[in-house]
């Protein structure tokens, strides 16, 4: 691939997209690299450049397993280890009746924290770690409980990460930063890459939110940097993916081969590395975001093949950067096409007008006047509403989007995203089950043979899982009404005489199956 050839798959993707991001875009082939910077408005093209140094966000996973996977090498650690071996003597670290908390859990998401520290103050979500320490996050361990055995389920947890960071830090017995730069960055030649303390010739580029606004930095204390703290230039990140696949001859390479290597098959996951299906192989895969940037690293070992996508603008909400960054792994996946500003159709704002309620958050009125959509969240006043070809609509003034969905009975369906998060929305007008009713939905529903979904009540909530697939959460739209929008599917609960549960309909992509409970 030429950097024109490049140039061309990115702008085809990005230019006049309504989030106005700029992006910097390298294909690793072998020995071989194309690059290019581009911007939805070719006005902005000096927001970024070959020094431009952008935040990768949790891409920054990836460098902490390296340096883990170094210390093993070195004999000082291994992956079944417990966390708490690696931390402070006395410090309180939760078990599961027993069973402990592993390094492998750590670096594959399975460890049973929350995503977040509970002593997190979320009260700052344009730079929401600046103040947390290593003693609030240590002291966070005794505020949870762990709800199912550690390596039985997969939670993304920046919780489990800073700790791998701190811990990984203590065990090298230095800092975080120079930790990696002696480790990793200097032996690499990545000499623009940095946490706090930038070096010569190179400039933070400046973040934005998908409205065009500018996002303050994310900052994070020194030795917990490594769950997200990051800066890199494209060069930078170009010669990281190079030793990724095996082309370099620095020492660092053999814990990065290590870093590569399946350690759990639910989900499969290298140590902090996501294993991705495409067409005839796996490749490696991480995504990152902060409040102003996103960022996408694959490595195709089978290919020698690598992508790196960087960007000065979170889109986070929007989904990340996986429409472009997947179809520059493999060229059979779809590209997409930019976002861009369009108007509403007046039949869909007539049909979204009404009282809402934020799960969890506050009331939500919608109101719709001259062709445009308006939203009041008890709390924080009316505001105004933009939407896009992608049929999402986003608030005009910070980073959100309000997304509907066709129901089966042509009702519509809307889900709040902010934050990296997703919360239901639903009519004020209808009755929710409560956590108490929850337990009678349970049971096994025949839906073909061979094939059943398997309904059963975690923690207050339905979780549903077909013969030989992963489980995934119901949200309640309304009584015996449940729905799981990521997969386009319905659920209507059915009852008998009595009021029991009988049966249920599984309504998805206009197909309907039945089945009786047993």
């Amino acid at each position: 691939m030429s950097d024109a050839d490049l140039a061309g798959i990115v702008r085809q993707r990005l230019e006049g997209d309504r989030t106005g991001a700029c992006m910097a875009v390298a294909v690793v082939e072998k020995d071989h690299v194309a690059r290019t910077f581009q911007c939805a408005d070719p006005a902005d093209a000096g927001r970024i450049g070959p020094d431009a140094a952008f935040e990768i966000g949790s891409v920054s996973k990836t460098m902490t397993a390296t340096l883990l996977a170094d210390l093993i090498l070195q004999g000082r650690g291994s992956l079944d280890d417990t966390l708490a071996s690696w931390l402070p003597e006395g410090t309180r670290v939760p078990d599961y009746q027993g069973q402990p908390i592993l390094l492998r859990h750590v670096v594959t998401h399975t460890s049973g924290l929350p995503r977040l520290p509970p002593r997190l103050d979320e009260a700052r979500m344009d730079d929401p770690y600046a103040g947390l320490d290593a003693e609030a996050l240590l002291a966070s361990l005794a505020d949870v409980e762990l709800e199912a055995a550690p390596g039985t389920r997969f939670a993304y947890s920046n919780f489990a990460s800073m700790l791998l960071s701190y811990a990984v830090a203590r065990r090298a017995g230095v800092d975080f930063e120079t930790l990696l730069r002696e480790r990793l960055f200097a032996p690499l030649g990545m000499d623009h890459a940095y946490i706090d303390r930038p070096p010569r010739g190179v400039r933070p580029a400046t973040g934005h939110t998908p409205t065009r606004q500018p996002a303050p930095p994310w900052r994070f204390a020194a030795d917990l940097a490594g769950v997200g703290g990051v800066r890199a230039t494209l060069e930078g990140m170009v010669r990281y993916v190079q030793a990724g696949l095996g082309r370099s001859g620095a020492p660092i390479a053999r814990a990065m081969a290590m870093t590569r290597e399946p350690v759990s098959q639910t989900p499969p996951m290298g140590m902090n590395w996501i294993i991705a299906p495409v067409p005839g192989r796996n490749v490696l895969v991480h995504e990152g975001g902060t409040g102003g940037f996103s960022s996408f690293v694959a490595l195709d070992p089978q290919r020698q093949r690598g992508v790196v996508v960087l960007s000065d603008t979170a889109w986070t909400s929007l989904g990340g950067l996986g429409s472009l960054a997947n179809h520059l792994v493999d060229a059979s996946l779809p590209l997409g096409g930019p976002r861009r500003e369009v108007a509403p159709e007046p039949a869909l704002l007539q049909a979204l007008e009404g009282e809402y309620r934020l799960e969890g958050v506050a009331p939500m009125r919608l109101r719709q006047r001259d062709g445009k959509l308006f939203a009041d969240v008890e709390g924080q006043g009316e505001f105004e509403l933009g939407y896009d070809s992608a049929g999402d609509f986003y608030p005009l003034q910070f980073d959100a989007l309000l997304r509907p969905h066709r129901r089966a009975d042509g009702s519509w369906g809307l889900t709040w995203l902010q934050g990296g998060g997703e919360i239901p929305v639903v009519r004020a007008d209808l009755e929710l089950p409560s956590a108490e009713d929850m337990p009678g939905y349970a049971g096994t529903y025949p839906l073909l043979p061979g094939f059943s979904l398997t309904v059963r009540e975690e923690g207050g909530q339905l979780v549903a899982q077909a013969t030989g697939q992963g489980a995934f959460p119901l949200r309640a739209v309304a009584r015996d009404h449940f729905e799981a929008p990521v997969f386009g599917i319905e659920i209507r609960f059915l009852r008998d005489r009595s009021g029991e549960v009988a049966s249920l309909e599984l309504h998805q992509h206009g197909n309907v199956l039945r089945g009786r409970r047993q």
